[in-house]
């Protein structure tokens, strides 16, 4: 637009006429106004001088305010309001949460006779209105059973398969009970494309390799099912590896069994993640000196900073670190603190984050609260809706906002983007589904006239001491059913 300046002659600006001093006296001066364009003299500071005004005040300002790209600057004091900006834009994903655990022994997983309302404030740690309030994007839920007692060997009766189903199916059901809340997700993907559209991602993990019956087979069809991960161990040894639970009470740390070496190169080719929370300090380093893919330890802390062998030493941070894998800190609070767990706070979790970042990388470590499993957590972090108060904690610590995203979200989304894309490649090769059982498994011995396929099975099945007939149906010589007949 052109400039509006009061008026000039044609004649040069030393030759314009001045007024009369006696004009002067007796009347006011005559004025006129002219347009005249901006001439290509005007320069550089005339043309930009807005711009330049706009980034030196900026620049003044830096000391006392972040500028966030679209938002007005915030003071890098208010860790609130950093804690929200990139809790907005970065999915807080929890890598532990035993809700379904909950619903199993308080509802026996009955979720549809108005006794629990997941949406209203409840008791415990866990609801949706907190979990919004907590500001979580995604939630990792925990199908955990309990290692059965009574089952000593791999071929005692357990049914902790039959459970470990249940608690997928409740999983499933009250994920899809919540839609405008909560969405399921088997994917990375899904999980970024659920925060993008205001839901909770919802996985599912599995919380031992008893579980799974030792059973590698068994792997395959929970990923069929959606479960993403499987911590290799609760607090048992199953026929995979060896337990924190076994080393913590006298017994011998022997790492991962044969078995075990078998089920960690199928879940990589499935794209299974391993979880190394629960296992022994053995088991870790012996997974990680094989393991295809990035692990995950769902639910852990700092062995250096609490000597806890649920805790996870130095060393295995810096080979974590080599495998691309994560940490996720527990909010347990015997882990934080043995001596005095009761006076365990949530400076102690700050502690933990701290180190495991500082050895292993701020690209390794995330949050794994365990809420709703275990029953005592640290002062400050009573339950779903704290989340926020951690993240400004460490922000007031000298966090930055990159790295609160890193350990909010974006490693264990790397994490398992990577374990997505490994499996690919595996798969890319021809690699085959494992077969290798375990070495004491007994097998079903057939019928000695069953239609065998191959040559000297037959003689085999009756060595083996195979049934002469097959279900009679208490059928007796007249051709009718008859109870008193005992050869069934």
């Amino acid at each position: 637009m052109p400039d509006m300046k009061p008026a000039e002659s044609a004649s040069s600006p030393s030759e314009v006429q001045q007024p009369s001093q006696q004009g002067a006296t007796s009347r006011v001066p005559e004025q006129s106004l002219v347009v005249r364009s901006q001439t290509q003299n005007s320069g550089f500071l005339s043309r930009f001088r807005y711009h330049i005004f706009a980034a030196g005040f900026a620049f003044l300002l830096g000391p006392f305010a972040f500028l966030w790209p679209g938002q007005s600057p915030v003071d890098p004091t208010d860790y609130a309001e950093r804690t929200r900006r990139v809790l907005k834009t970065t999915p807080l994903i929890d890598g532990h949460n035993d809700l379904p655990w909950q619903l199993r022994i308080e509802l026996h997983n009955r979720i549809y006779d108005g006794r629990v309302d997941l949406t209203k404030r409840l008791l415990g740690h866990t609801d949706i209105q907190r979990m919004r309030t907590g500001m979580v994007g995604g939630q990792f839920w925990s199908v955990y059973v309990d290692c059965d007692t009574r089952q000593q060997h791999f071929e005692d009766p357990s049914w902790v398969v039959r459970d470990t189903l249940e608690q997928i199916d409740v999983t499933r059901r009250f994920i899809d009970e919540h839609p405008q809340h909560l969405q399921y997700c088997d994917t990375a993907e899904c999980a970024r494309k659920a925060f993008k559209s205001g839901r909770i991602s919802s996985m599912i993990g599995i919380e031992g390799g008893h579980q799974v019956g030792g059973s590698i087979a068994s792997i395959r069809q929970m990923y069929n099912l959606g479960a993403r991960y499987i911590t290799l161990t609760h607090n048992c040894d199953n026929s995979f590896a060896t337990s924190t639970s076994t080393v913590a009470a006298g017994g011998p740390d022997k790492g991962l069994f044969r078995l075990g070496y078998e089920a960690i190169k199928e879940m990589n080719r499935l794209g299974m993640i391993v979880d190394l929370s629960h296992v022994s300090h053995q088991t870790m380093r012996d997974v990680l000196s094989v393991a295809r893919a990035p692990v995950v330890f769902s639910h852990s802390g700092a062995y250096s900073v609490t000597p806890h062998l649920r805790n996870v030493p130095d060393d295995v941070l810096r080979t974590v670190k080599r495998n691309g894998g994560i940490v996720m800190a527990v909010f347990v609070n015997r882990f934080l603190r043995m001596k005095d767990p009761d006076q365990s706070t949530i400076h102690d979790v700050v502690d933990h984050i701290l180190h495991i970042a500082e050895v292993c990388g701020w690209e390794c470590v995330g949050i794994g609260s365990d809420f709703s499993g275990t029953p005592y957590v640290p002062i400050g972090l009573e339950d779903v809706s704290k989340f926020p108060d951690l993240f400004q904690l460490l922000l007031e610590r000298g966090v930055t906002d990159e790295q609160i995203r890193l350990l909010a979200g974006e490693n264990i989304l790397r994490v398992w983007s990577q374990t997505e894309n490994r499996a690919r490649e595996i798969q890319a090769t021809g690699e085959k589904p494992v077969e290798e059982e375990y070495d004491g498994r007994q097998w079903q011995k057939g019928l000695k006239d069953s239609p065998w396929m191959l040559r000297g099975s037959r003689e085999r099945a009756i060595a083996a001491g195979a049934a002469d007939k097959p279900f009679m149906f208490n059928v007796d010589g007249s051709g009718k059913h008859n109870p008193a007949v005992k050869n069934v």
